[in-house]
């Protein structure tokens, strides 16, 4: 059965998909973008990263409040409905749809609401919102379908009583008291967040210590700020089973016979792609142990023309990720030239406080043996961090010992998200410590962070610039 027939095919709508889509479109592809649900952006916008960052900014709001000696007592704060914290997240959510939603028309992108489903490797059948069906054909098909939580055998997730990242923020009110199962991302985000709003949160896992793919300082720092709002992190347990034991309290049973108890369970185990549904079982698709479409360096799979990116392919699963991926699929796909330079992909973990990296880390640079200085700022030495009464946190740079080139950059502190964006650039223009010594920055802002840390990177070298070594006795 033929159907209307496309250049490029985008299955789902998230990052990865929508970039993906537009980039096709500006090559002057006649492009089709498939999705299922009846907003595009995917579980970015409508169940993820929007909601849980304005949750997130509710849970300092209310903290700094209470620095500063406000009235707002814990008792106050947990008998407000979780819905209250998150007032505008749906209008802010709406205005970024329609945005989306203008942005693939006036592009001239079809947007099909509907299930997609492999009839080959160049035929798609859809199952629209209407229960119509309709036949189309894809000379190139990106599979950008995102990810769902996780869901190991052992813990029954009910969304009411043990939940998982997709219904977390659909509770009536905080909790008094929640055990979180897991320690990535997702883990410690919603583990800080709800500890900042008075929750009594215990984080457990396997792991020695959360966020293991973090450098040690890192984590420390976390760990220091968790526990300093009354948080808890339980390493080295495993969790055998969770229950609702009928009354007010689930109950969590760890490997060896301990049980634990909390009014809430989430679980975060990580996320797995959206595979189930679209035809794969018609198509020699290779796929990861973890359920991970598996792609080359273009992003194609071992389908030849069809390509996938974002969460569908696993790790890093960051939005910011996903949207580039997209875009380099597309052009590998439309047999268009690819960027000029490689992207640097920052982390941000929006955990209380913020985490950033990019480039290169300690481990990374110990890994390959390449031997650099750290140059390190406390917040404790910038003046904006006073004003703004976060003086705790650090910046690193990571610099090759010989030349001073920026490796890498990262961050632990409120705004760490924005701040390392100005050292991804240095990373990227081949910029040395240097420059941030000699350029003229706003003050007070927190950008001092880099000149502190670049004269601590100077003060370290071996043989340093004799001009500059006054320059850093007087920084001191």
């Amino acid at each position: 059965m033929a159907g209307d027939a496309y250049d490029y095919v985008v299955i789902g709508s998230g990052p990865a998909g929508q970039k993906a889509a537009i980039q096709a479109a500006k090559a002057g592809r006649r492009v089709a973008l498939i999705e299922r649900q009846r907003e595009v952006g995917g579980a970015c916008v409508h169940s993820g990263t929007i909601p849980s960052k304005a949750l997130r900014e509710k849970a300092l709001q209310l903290t700094r409040a209470r620095q500063a000696g406000n009235a707002f007592q814990l008792g106050i704060v947990a008998s407000v409905p979780l819905s209250a914290l998150l007032a505008g997240v749906e209008e802010i959510v709406a205005a970024h749809d329609r945005y989306m939603a203008a942005q693939l028309e006036r592009n001239g992108i079809r947007c099909i609401r509907g299930r997609a489903s492999f009839r080959s490797p160049t035929a798609l059948d859809i199952l629209r919102v209407d229960g119509t069906r309709l036949a189309i054909e894809g000379e190139r098909i990106l599979i950008a379908v995102g990810s769902r939580p996780r869901q190991p055998p052992e813990l029954a997730v009910d969304h009411e009583h043990i939940l998982d990242s997709d219904s977390i923020l659909s509770l009536p009110y905080i909790p008094r008291s929640m055990v979180v199962l897991g320690s990535g991302v997702i883990a410690c985000e919603y583990a800080s967040i709800f500890a900042a709003l008075g929750c009594a949160v215990t984080l457990i896992d396997k792991a020695a210590e959360p966020l293991g793919f973090l450098d040690p300082a890192l984590r420390t720092g976390f760990l220091t700020a968790f526990q300093a709002m009354g948080g808890k992190y339980r390493g080295g347990v495993e969790v055998a089973g969770a229950r609702f034991d009928g009354f007010s309290q689930v109950e969590v049973q760890l490997r060896g016979g301990e049980v634990l108890s909390a009014d809430i369970v989430f679980a975060a185990f990580g996320r797995v792609a959206n595979l189930e549904g679209i035809g794969l079982d018609r198509l020699q698709l290779a796929i990861s142990s973890r359920g991970h479409v598996q792609v080359d360096e273009q992003y194609q799979t071992n389908i030849p023309g069809i390509f996938a990116a974002g969460d569908t392919i696993g790790p890093p699963a960051l939005a910011c990720a996903a949207a580039d991926q997209g875009r380099r699929a597309a052009l590998a796909a439309l047999g268009l030239p690819p960027p000029a330079h490689t992207s640097l992909v920052p982390s941000g973990v929006y955990t209380i406080p913020e985490i950033a990296c990019v480039g290169l880390s300690r481990s990374g640079a110990a890994s390959k043996k390449i031997d650099v200085i750290v140059g390190r700022a406390d917040f404790s030495e910038v003046a904006r961090a006073h004003i703004a009464g976060e003086a705790t946190g650090f910046l690193e740079l990571l610099c090759d010992r010989s030349t001073a080139r920026v490796l890498g950059c990262q961050a632990i502190g409120e705004g760490a998200t924005d701040l390392v964006h100005l050292g991804q650039a240095a990373i990227a223009t081949g910029a040395t410590a240097d420059f941030f010594i000699e350029q003229i920055f706003n003050f007070p802002t927190m950008t001092e962070a880099y000149r502190i840390a670049a004269f601590d990177v100077l003060k370290q070298r071996s043989v340093p610039h004799a001009a500059h070594l006054k320059l850093a006795h007087a920084a001191n």
